[in-house]
């Protein structure tokens, strides 16, 4: 019996991802308090409490479950959460513009996050099996629809932010499964292509000849590089072509997309004053509660998506350095993980999780520092919300859970 249930202690908790998800938690709770204790949303505080409490013990929980446990019921909850989405499709309420959403009393649950951890585990479980091989068109087609599905639910709230993710998760667990890195800048060049091809013209005719070029020195087939540059300059300049022909208001509408100072009083404030903040803080900040951006409001939803611009000015370019160290640690000690597992279904669910993390963060903080577009996308741990932050601790704690079962399958 013993080999069957892991005995929980904290001997067996890998101190290295634990710790600094107890910081970023704690930071996340004082910058949300800061952000609202002195305004009538208070009670956002008052909720982010509820949820840290109840994150905590859903990782705690986690921690209890049998070795194989996940990979048991990898499916099954994958099944549920395509069933979630369905249903909110066409009982969810709509918020900000995202019919995703189910109203439980005054709380709000989001299935298309629980979708992401769900959609790891299924993909991991798939990739894992002794039949399943990246060299295999069936097999990568299966791979593709596993992550479709939910996908097309999730833009069909429409929330393209968190559908995007599950293409970065998708790319990183098939590389990690032994996919070529030719079928990975093959799957990956429309799309940059595409995003370029809105940008500029030099900017995706520069990207399609660097990536046919890479194609070409991994394939050293100079008719198949030429017909993969054929195709990927087909798709930048249709994508130009049907850009130019929509209506003016949509193509100002990307135009904020790529660069909110387009449009400076209304989709770039958010971006344009987090940067102020972020700037105002100095080295050192202004101190806890003294941040003119945060204390005034200039950042509207400054708990949410643009929550890393408080403590930078309150804690100035060393608190958000603190932060940045925090998540780095994190990241770098999951991946560490991830090699060091011989279980192939946890080493392939750690990096997914990996993924899911690296880009929220690259992201998030990326866009508060008006490096990348707005596509509202949440700092792990530290934003407000529930679903996505009781999303994180679950998938935090099947990483630790993957590190404290690990001698179970040596």
């Amino acid at each position: 019996m013993a080999r069957i249930l892991p005995t929980f202690s904290l001997r067996k908790v890998d101190l290295l991802i634990l710790l600094p998800v107890v910081v970023l938690v704690v930071a996340g709770l004082l910058s949300i308090f800061s952000a609202t204790h002195n305004a009538d949303i208070f009670i956002k505080f008052q909720k982010q409490v509820f949820w840290a409490i109840l994150g905590v013990l859903l990782m705690v929980l986690v921690l209890f479950a049998p070795p194989r446990f996940y990979h048991y019921i990898a499916y099954l909850s994958y099944g549920v959460a395509i069933v979630l989405l369905l249903l909110v499709l066409v009982f969810g309420k709509t918020i900000g513009g995202n019919a995703g959403w189910f109203g439980i009393g005054g709380y709000g649950i989001q299935p298309s996050e629980f979708a992401k951890v769900t959609t790891v585990l299924a993909l991991g479980r798939f990739l894992s099996d002794s039949t399943t091989s990246m060299h295999s068109f069936r097999d990568l087609t299966k791979a593709i629809g596993i992550v479709g599905l939910p996908w097309v639910l999730i833009f069909l709230q429409p929330d393209f932010g968190t559908g995007l993710i599950f293409w970065v998760i998708f790319l990183a667990m098939i590389f990690w499964a032994g996919a070529e890195m030719v079928l990975l800048l093959t799957l990956l060049s429309p799309v940059i292509i595409s995003v370029l091809s809105v940008i500029g013209i030099w900017y995706f005719l520069i990207a399609a000849f660097v990536v046919s070029t890479l194609f070409y020195v991994m394939k050293r087939n100079l008719g198949i590089a030429l017909m993969f540059l054929a195709l990927n300059l087909s798709i930048g300049f249709g994508v130009q072509y049907t850009f130019s022909h929509l209506p003016e208001y949509q193509k100002n509408r990307i135009a904020v997309f790529i660069d909110p100072t387009e449009a400076p009083l209304s989709a770039g404030w958010n971006v344009i004053q987090s940067k102020v903040a972020i700037g105002s803080g100095g080295m050192t900040g202004r101190g806890y509660l003294q941040g003119s951006q945060t204390q005034l409001r200039f950042v509207p939803e400054q708990w949410t998506d643009f929550i890393f611009c408080v403590p930078a000015e309150e804690f100035g370019f060393i608190g958000g350095m603190s932060i940045l160290l925090m998540f780095t640690l994190l990241l770098f000690r999951s991946l560490r993980i991830a090699r060091i597992l011989e279980f192939r279904f946890s080493s392939l669910v750690v990096i997914g999780i990996t993924s899911l993390f690296l880009f929220h963060v690259f992201i998030n903080i990326g866009m508060t520092l008006g490096l990348l577009p707005v596509i509202g996308i949440p700092l792990p741990f530290m934003s407000y919300g529930g679903s996505f932050f009781l999303t994180s601790m679950l998938a935090i704690g099947i990483v630790l859970h993957a590190w404290m079962t690990r001698e179970m399958f040596e």
